[in-house]
């Protein structure tokens, strides 16, 4: 498993299948950690139908982890 730090939480398609664990700091200084797969299906519904994703091959949130993802066990 390989571990990723962030200044914001990412999903990319390069990661995805890789068991990649991704630990993010926002600016307020609230760290988040999440397996990229889980939060990828979780959120795969929603970021095929995104241009960011479908363009740049990636979605990233500088702030916070998105919505659908706050309460879920991530790890």
């Amino acid at each position: 498993m390989t571990k990723i730090t962030s200044k914001r939480f990412v999903i990319r398609k390069s990661l995805i299948g890789k068991n990649v664990t991704i630990e993010f700091t926002n600016k307020k200084g609230t760290t988040y950690t999440y397996n990229h797969d889980k939060a990828f299906n979780i959120m795969k519904s929603n970021l095929e139908k995104m241009n960011c994703f479908q363009k740049y091959k990636s979605y990233t949130a500088t702030n916070n982890i998105p919505v659908v993802l706050r309460n879920v066990e991530l790890v």
